[in-house]
Protein backbone atom coordinates (compact mmCIF):
# COMPACT_ATOMS: atom_id res chain seq x y z
CA UNK A 1 0.00 0.00 0.00
CA UNK A 2 1.04 3.39 -0.48
CA UNK A 3 2.82 5.61 2.14
CA UNK A 4 0.28 7.83 4.45
CA UNK A 5 1.78 11.17 3.69
CA UNK A 6 2.99 12.61 0.16
CA UNK A 7 5.15 15.39 -0.54
CA UNK A 8 3.93 18.48 -2.94
CA UNK A 9 4.94 17.27 -6.61
CA UNK A 10 6.11 13.67 -5.35
CA UNK A 11 4.78 10.85 -7.86
CA UNK A 12 3.15 7.81 -6.87
CA UNK A 13 4.76 4.53 -7.26
CA UNK A 14 3.21 2.03 -9.85
CA UNK A 15 4.66 -1.32 -8.62
CA UNK A 16 6.75 -2.74 -11.93
CA UNK A 17 4.03 -6.32 -12.31
CA UNK A 18 1.30 -4.42 -12.31
CA UNK A 19 -0.96 -5.71 -14.95
CA UNK A 20 1.80 -8.06 -16.16
CA UNK A 21 1.56 -11.78 -16.45
CA UNK A 22 4.09 -14.41 -15.05
CA UNK A 23 5.22 -14.95 -18.85
CA UNK A 24 6.10 -11.10 -19.37
CA UNK A 25 2.60 -10.11 -21.27
CA UNK A 26 0.02 -7.78 -20.38
CA UNK A 27 -3.10 -8.75 -18.48
CA UNK A 28 -6.14 -6.92 -16.64
CA UNK A 29 -5.46 -6.51 -12.60
CA UNK A 30 -9.55 -6.74 -11.38
CA UNK A 31 -11.48 -5.32 -8.40
CA UNK A 32 -14.56 -6.13 -7.40
CA UNK A 33 -17.14 -3.11 -7.10
CA UNK A 34 -18.70 -3.16 -3.53
CA UNK A 35 -21.95 -1.43 -5.20
CA UNK A 36 -22.62 -4.43 -7.12
CA UNK A 37 -22.70 -6.34 -3.52
CA UNK A 38 -24.78 -3.26 -1.63
CA UNK A 39 -26.56 -6.18 0.39
CA UNK A 40 -23.98 -7.89 1.81
CA UNK A 41 -22.02 -6.47 5.04
CA UNK A 42 -18.39 -4.95 4.42
CA UNK A 43 -16.56 -8.99 5.65
CA UNK A 44 -19.07 -10.90 3.45
CA UNK A 45 -18.47 -8.72 0.67
CA UNK A 46 -14.67 -9.32 1.19
CA UNK A 47 -15.52 -13.15 1.02
CA UNK A 48 -17.68 -12.89 -2.11
CA UNK A 49 -14.99 -10.71 -3.78
CA UNK A 50 -12.47 -14.12 -3.19
CA UNK A 51 -14.63 -16.32 -3.62
CA UNK A 52 -15.34 -14.55 -7.32
CA UNK A 53 -11.52 -14.85 -7.43
CA UNK A 54 -10.81 -11.34 -7.31
CA UNK A 55 -7.41 -9.82 -5.92
CA UNK A 56 -8.78 -6.75 -5.09
CA UNK A 57 -12.09 -4.18 -3.93
CA UNK A 58 -13.42 -0.72 -5.58
CA UNK A 59 -15.12 -0.17 -2.13
CA UNK A 60 -17.99 2.60 -2.47
CA UNK A 61 -18.87 4.91 -0.41
CA UNK A 62 -22.83 5.37 0.70
CA UNK A 63 -24.56 5.17 -2.36
CA UNK A 64 -27.97 3.75 -2.61
CA UNK A 65 -28.17 1.09 -0.16
CA UNK A 66 -23.99 0.85 -0.39
CA UNK A 67 -22.41 1.53 3.03
CA UNK A 68 -19.12 -0.30 2.96
CA UNK A 69 -16.97 2.61 2.98
CA UNK A 70 -18.49 3.76 5.78
CA UNK A 71 -18.81 0.58 7.63
CA UNK A 72 -14.86 0.30 7.02
CA UNK A 73 -14.09 3.95 8.49
CA UNK A 74 -16.28 2.85 11.51
CA UNK A 75 -14.02 -0.62 11.85
CA UNK A 76 -10.97 2.04 12.02
CA UNK A 77 -7.50 1.66 9.67
CA UNK A 78 -6.35 -1.11 11.92
CA UNK A 79 -9.44 -2.99 11.83
CA UNK A 80 -10.01 -2.80 7.89
CA UNK A 81 -6.13 -3.52 7.24
CA UNK A 82 -6.57 -6.34 9.63
CA UNK A 83 -9.91 -7.19 7.47
CA UNK A 84 -8.21 -6.86 4.20
CA UNK A 85 -5.30 -9.13 5.30
CA UNK A 86 -7.47 -11.90 6.80
CA UNK A 87 -9.16 -11.98 3.20
CA UNK A 88 -5.58 -11.26 1.16
CA UNK A 89 -7.10 -8.54 -0.86
CA UNK A 90 -6.06 -4.84 -1.63
CA UNK A 91 -8.11 -1.57 -2.08
CA UNK A 92 -7.81 -0.87 -6.08
CA UNK A 93 -10.07 2.10 -5.40
CA UNK A 94 -12.39 4.23 -3.19
CA UNK A 95 -15.57 5.35 -5.00
CA UNK A 96 -16.70 8.68 -3.12
CA UNK A 97 -19.37 10.40 -5.11
CA UNK A 98 -21.28 13.01 -3.72
CA UNK A 99 -25.28 12.14 -3.41
CA UNK A 100 -27.86 13.63 -1.88
CA UNK A 101 -27.64 13.15 2.01
CA UNK A 102 -24.58 12.16 1.63
CA UNK A 103 -22.35 15.06 0.16
CA UNK A 104 -18.70 14.53 2.31
CA UNK A 105 -17.18 13.17 -0.77
CA UNK A 106 -13.82 12.48 -0.65
CA UNK A 107 -12.53 15.07 2.33
CA UNK A 108 -14.98 12.98 4.40
CA UNK A 109 -13.35 9.88 4.20
CA UNK A 110 -9.16 11.63 3.36
CA UNK A 111 -8.06 11.02 6.81
CA UNK A 112 -9.24 7.17 7.25
CA UNK A 113 -7.68 6.47 3.62
CA UNK A 114 -4.66 7.89 4.14
CA UNK A 115 -4.20 6.19 7.76
CA UNK A 116 -5.18 2.95 5.17
CA UNK A 117 -2.25 3.25 3.07
CA UNK A 118 -3.92 5.84 0.75
CA UNK A 119 -4.57 5.18 -2.88
CA UNK A 120 -6.99 5.95 -5.46
CA UNK A 121 -9.87 7.77 -4.75
CA UNK A 122 -13.13 7.99 -7.66
CA UNK A 123 -15.38 11.20 -7.84
CA UNK A 124 -17.36 12.66 -9.89
CA UNK A 125 -16.36 15.95 -12.34
CA UNK A 126 -19.33 18.50 -12.38
CA UNK A 127 -22.77 18.07 -13.91
CA UNK A 128 -24.50 20.11 -16.24
CA UNK A 129 -24.81 21.52 -20.08
CA UNK A 130 -21.54 23.37 -21.42
CA UNK A 131 -21.19 25.08 -24.59
CA UNK A 132 -18.00 24.00 -26.12
CA UNK A 133 -16.55 27.13 -26.43
CA UNK A 134 -16.97 27.64 -22.96
CA UNK A 135 -15.68 24.41 -22.06
CA UNK A 136 -11.85 25.29 -21.22
CA UNK A 137 -12.72 28.14 -19.20
CA UNK A 138 -15.16 25.57 -17.59
CA UNK A 139 -11.83 23.51 -17.27
CA UNK A 140 -9.92 25.96 -15.50
CA UNK A 141 -13.04 26.80 -13.14
CA UNK A 142 -13.01 23.19 -11.68
CA UNK A 143 -9.38 22.80 -11.41
CA UNK A 144 -9.42 25.97 -9.26
CA UNK A 145 -11.78 24.88 -7.12
CA UNK A 146 -10.43 21.28 -7.05
CA UNK A 147 -7.51 22.65 -5.51
CA UNK A 148 -8.05 22.12 -2.05
CA UNK A 149 -9.00 18.12 -2.74
CA UNK A 150 -5.29 18.24 -4.38
CA UNK A 151 -3.71 19.27 -1.49
CA UNK A 152 -5.88 16.79 0.84
CA UNK A 153 -5.01 14.19 -1.32
CA UNK A 154 -1.01 14.86 -1.30
CA UNK A 155 -1.24 14.73 2.11
CA UNK A 156 -3.31 11.91 2.72
CA UNK A 157 -1.36 9.80 -0.51
CA UNK A 158 -4.27 10.06 -2.99
CA UNK A 159 -4.47 10.17 -6.38
CA UNK A 160 -8.01 11.65 -7.51
CA UNK A 161 -9.62 9.65 -10.74
CA UNK A 162 -12.35 11.99 -12.25
CA UNK A 163 -15.06 9.98 -13.79
CA UNK A 164 -16.28 10.55 -17.18
CA UNK A 165 -20.58 10.60 -17.50
CA UNK A 166 -22.94 11.76 -19.63
CA UNK A 167 -24.34 15.31 -18.83
CA UNK A 168 -21.46 15.70 -17.38
CA UNK A 169 -17.94 18.28 -18.13
CA UNK A 170 -16.11 15.25 -19.10
CA UNK A 171 -18.06 13.69 -21.68
CA UNK A 172 -16.54 13.95 -25.04
CA UNK A 173 -13.14 13.04 -26.37
CA UNK A 174 -12.91 16.57 -26.72
CA UNK A 175 -13.53 16.83 -22.83
CA UNK A 176 -10.71 14.10 -22.44
CA UNK A 177 -8.31 15.90 -24.12
CA UNK A 178 -8.89 18.98 -22.79
CA UNK A 179 -8.39 17.56 -19.01
CA UNK A 180 -5.11 16.12 -19.54
CA UNK A 181 -3.85 19.17 -21.62
CA UNK A 182 -4.95 21.62 -18.27
CA UNK A 183 -4.58 19.03 -15.51
CA UNK A 184 -2.62 21.13 -13.15
CA UNK A 185 -1.49 18.15 -11.31
CA UNK A 186 -1.05 14.83 -13.00
CA UNK A 187 0.87 13.50 -10.72
CA UNK A 188 -1.67 13.51 -8.32
CA UNK A 189 -5.52 13.71 -10.39
CA UNK A 190 -6.28 11.47 -13.49
CA UNK A 191 -9.17 9.93 -15.07
CA UNK A 192 -11.60 6.96 -14.06
CA UNK A 193 -12.68 5.95 -17.47
CA UNK A 194 -16.24 4.60 -17.93
CA UNK A 195 -16.67 2.58 -21.15
CA UNK A 196 -20.64 2.91 -20.64
CA UNK A 197 -20.65 6.57 -20.50
CA UNK A 198 -17.97 6.64 -23.71
CA UNK A 199 -20.86 4.50 -25.47
CA UNK A 200 -23.57 6.82 -24.66
CA UNK A 201 -21.71 9.68 -25.85
CA UNK A 202 -20.62 8.00 -29.01
CA UNK A 203 -16.76 8.26 -28.33
CA UNK A 204 -14.19 5.66 -29.68
CA UNK A 205 -12.98 3.56 -26.84
CA UNK A 206 -9.64 3.04 -28.18
CA UNK A 207 -9.63 6.79 -28.62
CA UNK A 208 -10.13 7.94 -25.35
CA UNK A 209 -7.99 5.26 -23.57
CA UNK A 210 -4.76 6.69 -25.78
CA UNK A 211 -5.98 10.66 -25.25
CA UNK A 212 -5.93 9.91 -21.43
CA UNK A 213 -2.18 8.09 -21.27
CA UNK A 214 -0.48 7.79 -17.88
CA UNK A 215 -3.53 10.09 -16.61
CA UNK A 216 -5.94 6.78 -16.94
CA UNK A 217 -5.65 5.27 -12.96
CA UNK A 218 -9.26 3.83 -13.00
CA UNK A 219 -11.60 1.55 -15.74
CA UNK A 220 -14.74 0.36 -15.76
CA UNK A 221 -15.39 -2.84 -17.96
CA UNK A 222 -18.95 -1.66 -18.70
CA UNK A 223 -20.84 -2.02 -21.80
CA UNK A 224 -24.12 0.24 -22.25
CA UNK A 225 -26.57 -1.87 -22.50
CA UNK A 226 -29.34 -2.61 -19.76
CA UNK A 227 -29.22 -5.64 -16.70
CA UNK A 228 -26.75 -8.29 -17.05
CA UNK A 229 -25.58 -7.14 -20.56
CA UNK A 230 -24.16 -4.18 -19.22
CA UNK A 231 -20.63 -6.98 -17.98
CA UNK A 232 -18.46 -8.08 -20.33
CA UNK A 233 -18.94 -11.55 -21.74
CA UNK A 234 -22.85 -10.99 -21.77
CA UNK A 235 -23.92 -8.08 -23.58
CA UNK A 236 -22.58 -7.62 -27.41
CA UNK A 237 -19.74 -5.26 -26.82
CA UNK A 238 -16.26 -7.21 -27.74
CA UNK A 239 -13.82 -5.95 -24.70
CA UNK A 240 -10.32 -7.17 -26.64
CA UNK A 241 -9.67 -4.03 -28.62
CA UNK A 242 -9.85 -1.73 -25.85
CA UNK A 243 -7.78 -3.86 -23.34
CA UNK A 244 -5.34 -4.47 -26.25
CA UNK A 245 -5.14 -0.20 -26.26
CA UNK A 246 -4.31 -1.01 -22.52
CA UNK A 247 -1.83 -3.56 -22.84
CA UNK A 248 -0.60 -1.33 -25.78
CA UNK A 249 0.08 1.29 -23.19
CA UNK A 250 1.27 -0.76 -20.03
CA UNK A 251 -1.88 0.28 -18.23
CA UNK A 252 -0.88 -0.69 -14.75
CA UNK A 253 -3.87 -0.14 -12.57
CA UNK A 254 -7.35 -1.28 -11.99
CA UNK A 255 -10.19 -2.47 -13.97
CA UNK A 256 -13.51 -3.56 -12.65
CA UNK A 257 -16.10 -5.46 -14.44
CA UNK A 258 -19.52 -3.54 -13.93
CA UNK A 259 -23.02 -3.02 -14.33
CA UNK A 260 -25.53 -0.73 -12.23
CA UNK A 261 -29.08 -1.94 -10.79
CA UNK A 262 -28.39 -4.56 -8.32
CA UNK A 263 -29.59 -8.21 -8.91
CA UNK A 264 -29.94 -10.88 -6.13
CA UNK A 265 -26.71 -12.23 -5.29
CA UNK A 266 -27.45 -15.30 -6.32
CA UNK A 267 -27.91 -13.97 -9.97
CA UNK A 268 -25.40 -11.44 -9.53
CA UNK A 269 -22.88 -13.93 -8.65
CA UNK A 270 -22.45 -16.23 -11.57
CA UNK A 271 -22.48 -12.97 -13.86
CA UNK A 272 -19.90 -11.44 -12.33
CA UNK A 273 -18.13 -15.08 -12.50
CA UNK A 274 -17.96 -15.54 -16.50
CA UNK A 275 -17.58 -11.35 -16.68
CA UNK A 276 -14.44 -12.04 -14.98
CA UNK A 277 -13.63 -15.38 -16.62
CA UNK A 278 -14.03 -12.96 -19.83
CA UNK A 279 -11.53 -10.52 -19.31
CA UNK A 280 -9.22 -13.07 -17.21
CA UNK A 281 -8.89 -14.75 -20.60
CA UNK A 282 -7.14 -11.68 -22.31
CA UNK A 283 -3.45 -11.62 -22.41
CA UNK A 284 -1.04 -9.50 -25.09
Amino acid sequence: MLGSSLAAGAVLPVHGDQGKAGGGGWRPRLALSSVMFSGLSLEDFCVKAVELGFAGIDLWSPFGECRHLAEAQELGAAGFKKLLEKHKLEVGSYTTYRTKGHDEGFPGFAEFIGKCGGGVVVRESKYGKFAKEELEETFRKFFEELKPEIELARKHGVRLAIENHSGAMLDTLESIRLFTKLNPAPEVVGIALAIYHLQARKVPVEDAIRACGKQLLFLYAWQAKRGVAQLPGHGQAHFTPWLQTLAKQNYANWITPFMHGELPVDEMTPAVAKARATLEAMKF
